[in-house]
């Protein structure tokens, strides 16, 4: 529950501490007095944004603070979950700053706005008019039937699993759509990686392949070249290596007379050994030369083939080639994985299908029990508040469609009066009505739910006498098991509250200010007459509101 409340500079509030009580607190005051600011205020203390139009004075900053007293709501996992330090009696402080900018605090710990109004859920429900046309809204209606049906355990793993039977629908949609995408490209693959296989590529064969045709495609003319060159060497008497024989012989004769003629004799032995070498590396090359058709036209089809790859993946080496064939094979690989994971994927939908059917079934099944007892509940009050003779027709059918709450679909009906058909809440119920059914809606819940504490803002509207008396004490009797706040301009039911505050406007210096005061028992008296008579009091508007009290 709510225990105190204080605002500072906002709206036409220059300055508001109050405190509250459990039970049943009325708040009254003329139209304009400001009650709308004072759920303004509390509307961001719960998490609704803001901007600069909520200060009062644009050069300070706006701070609205409110005490909550949350023992008995079991939220510890909540703080714990949102890494919160948990307080029985919780602080909630909310600070807009003349740049515009906010900030939100939990027991002085800041927090988003998401955060905030994830919590303001737990603690106020504040009912407008405007939220009695909601009952029209199938989500709503179905709400108020699992609340009775006690649906939430069973609803929240239906959502939990929907969510994931969703996300594995949308990723099957997509591994179809890449698969039927990849059955042409995968054909068109398999053709280009089979052509590469057979070529049988090898790294650095191309350079070794060219130099071998080279070899055979010009083999008499290196036969030719290397023989002469070899009878230059090695002819007798005029013959290279002869002449450097000779050569040796003659400085070998000099060699001691001087250090420079011996290095020549070094030099040109070494000559004569690097030369004779070369001369049997020649020898050895004419012999392994000999003219082989077939083997250069082997390898000018080898290399025709290279090429013709080379050209067709517009690459210049056969690593390159290589690289290509291995992201072939790893494509091909992955369109058989792709069938793989559709088929498990496909397996996993239908297992959470399966549950989804039986959640939905227990889901719909629950409700089905809970329709009726509703149906009474409403019934019952609704005849003490003037309407003797409504019904409703309140169908829940299971459909093949996978909703947020199940697969029902829902068909709330009302008539009020005997002799008229039944028709669609937001069609055929007045707004007196509608309040009245809000009001039995809320009742009823209470009794369910853990509701937290709930405001309800002007919900007597369209009904007046002794239908505003019994609505007041419902919700009096609602107060017994939680904290209730009306906004009532109606005296019948704000005499059924146990306090009563008042709001209404002042000037100071020229300064319109809007304030909330706690009526003592004589001032209430008085307020009450007020809403009866008008501004003149008369002494039986005082009787009356006396009368009201007790």
């Amino acid at each position: 529950m709510i225990t105190s409340l204080s605002i500072k500079n906002y709206a036409l509030i220059e300055k508001l501490s109050i405190d509250f009580s459990k039970g049943f607190s009325i708040i009254t005051g003329e139209t304009g007095a400001g009650k709308s600011i004072i759920l303004g205020a509390l509307g961001l203390v719960l998490g609704k944004r803001a901007d600069l139009t909520s200060l009062k004075n644009k050069e300070e900053k706006c701070v609205i603070e409110a005490y909550f007293e949350i023992s008995k709501y079991n939220l510890r996992s909540f703080f714990e979950a949102n890494d919160l330090d948990y307080e029985d009696e919780t602080i909630i402080r909310r600070e807009i700053l003349p740049s515009g900018k906010s900030r939100a605090f939990v027991n002085d710990s800041p927090v988003n706005l998401q955060e905030l109004q994830e919590l303001s859920l737990f603690l106020i429900d504040i009912h407008s008019q405007q939220q009695t046309q909601e009952l029209s809204d199938e989500n709503v209606q179905f709400k108020i039937i699992d609340a009775i049906a006690d649906n939430q355990k069973e609803i929240l793993e239906y959502q939990t699993l929907l969510k994931s039977y969703k996300a594995d629908k949308a990723t099957l949609s997509s591994l179809l759509k890449r698969q039927g995408e990849s059955t042409k490209e995968q054909e068109y693959n398999t053709f280009l990686l089979n052509e590469l296989v057979a070529a049988n590529l090898k790294s650095g064969e191309q350079e070794v392949l060219e130099a071998d045709f080279e070899k055979l495609n010009n083999v008499e003319i290196i036969k030719e070249s290397i023989d002469k060159s070899l009878a230059i060497a090695n002819e007798e008497q005029i013959g290279v290596l002869d002449n450097l024989k000779e050569i040796k012989i003659a400085l070998q004769k000099i060699a001691p007379f001087s250090i420079e003629y011996h290095a020549l004799l070094e030099r040109i032995t070494s000559l004569i050994i690097e030369f004779d070498d070369i001369s049997d590396e020649l020898t050895r090359c004419s012999e392994k030369l000999f003219n082989d058709p077939e083997q250069l036209d082997l390898i000018s089809q080898k290399l025709q083939v290279i090429f013709n790859l080379q050209k067709k993946h517009q690459v210049n080496t056969v690593d390159e080639l290589l690289e290509i064939q291995n992201q072939l094979e790893n494509s091909i690989f992955e369109i058989g994985n792709l069938e793989a994971e559709i088929a498990a994927l496909t397996h996993s939908i239908q297992e959470k299908i399966a549950v989804l059917d039986t959640l939905s079934d227990v889901i719909h099944d629950k409700r089905e029990v809970a329709v009726p007892v509703l149906s009474q509940k409403l019934i019952a009050i609704l005849e003490t508040l003037g309407m003797p003779n409504v019904r409703f027709n309140i169908d829940v059918n299971l459909s093949p469609t996978y909703f947020q709450n199940g697969k029902d679909e829902i068909q709330f009906l009302f008539s009020a009066n005997k002799g008229t058909d039944f028709g669609l809440l937001k069609k055929v119920a007045s707004g007196g009505e509608m309040s009245r059914i809000m009001l039995a809606v809320k009742a009823i819940l209470a009794q369910y739910s853990k509701l937290p504490t709930l405001i309800f803002d002007e919900i007597d509207t369209g009904v007046s006498g002794e239908i505003a008396i019994r609505m007041g004490e419902i919700m009096k009797e609602m107060s017994l098991t939680m904290q209730i706040f009306a906004i009532t301009h109606l005296p019948q039911i704000a005499a059924k509250g146990t306090a009563h505050f008042k709001v209404f406007k002042s000037t100071v210096d020229d300064d319109t200010q809007s304030e909330l005061k706690l009526l003592s028992s004589e001032e209430r008296v008085v307020e009450i007459a007020q809403m009866l008579s008008g501004t003149v009091v008369s002494d039986s508007a005082l009787n009356h509101a006396k009368a009201l009290l007790n």
